[in-house]
């Protein structure tokens, strides 16, 4: 059965009902681009309720939100046409709520973009390469080893690098020696695809619902449809 995120009561009553229990709320989906329904699908398997998010006044009704891959690029481009979307994506992290940024996610929040440079949210102080792996076709599903030493699956596509992690950033998985999990309080980055393993560790590390990323079953084999070969 998919479970709700819970919320709790902010400090001036919002969102809690007269019985005194906090509302119920789901974790919200940025379905401004990239590949939102595959994360959808991710949380429910972790459990867990989602909502796309469209508009920035549907942040008030999310306990989480996820801002999927796809192309950086395509994220400013919408921005500038909508330029409320950075002030609230900014003010929705330092509310404390999760925060999930994916591949292209991960670039849109980092401190600092090369190749090429661009412009960014700086919501996350690490410094980000782009397609630093290469192309579409050398996309590859890889193994990203854990803090504790367990491992789990890692898709990557046209992924980022990061090349500098800051001192409130912890490192919670690598693939080889490359940080490609990490965390600054509520604010998670991933270079790879969570969405498109089966296992939602991830997810469920970001937002509850099951075990952490920590505790992560073995990386299941590479799907016939997953696009990317296995190394």
């Amino acid at each position: 059965m998919v479970k709700p995120h819970p919320l709790a009561p902010s400090p001036d009553g919002e969102g809690v009902p007269e019985d005194g229990r906090p509302i119920v709320l789901p974790v919200g989906v940025l379905a401004l681009q990239g590949d939102f329904a595959r994360h959808a699908e991710a949380l429910s398997r972790a459990g867990l309720e989602s909502r796309e998010v469209r508009r920035t006044g549907e942040l008030r009704s999310v306990s989480g939100l996820v801002l999927p891959g796809g192309e950086s690029t395509t994220y400013l481009k919408f921005f500038e046409r909508e330029p409320g979307w950075g002030g609230a994506l900014r003010q929705f992290a330092e509310s404390g709520k999760p925060v999930l940024a994916t591949c292209a996610g991960l670039i849109l929040i980092a401190a600092r973009v090369d190749n090429p440079p661009q412009a960014s949210l700086a919501l996350l102080d690490v410094d980000v390469v782009r397609n630093a792996y290469g192309r579409q076709v050398d996309s590859f599903v890889g193994e990203a080893t854990c803090a504790d030493g367990s491992s789990m699956e890692a898709v990557f596509i046209r992924a980022p690098k990061i090349a500098r992690v800051g001192a409130s950033v912890e490192v919670l998985a690598r693939e080889s020696s490359d940080p490609v999990l990490v965390r600054s309080g509520n604010v998670f980055g991933a270079t790879f695809h969570p969405e498109l393993s089966e296992e939602p560790a991830v997810h469920r590390r970001v937002f509850g619902g099951g075990r952490s990323a920590d505790a992560a079953a073995p990386a299941p084999a590479a799907r016939a449809d997953s696009g990317v070969a296995s190394r």
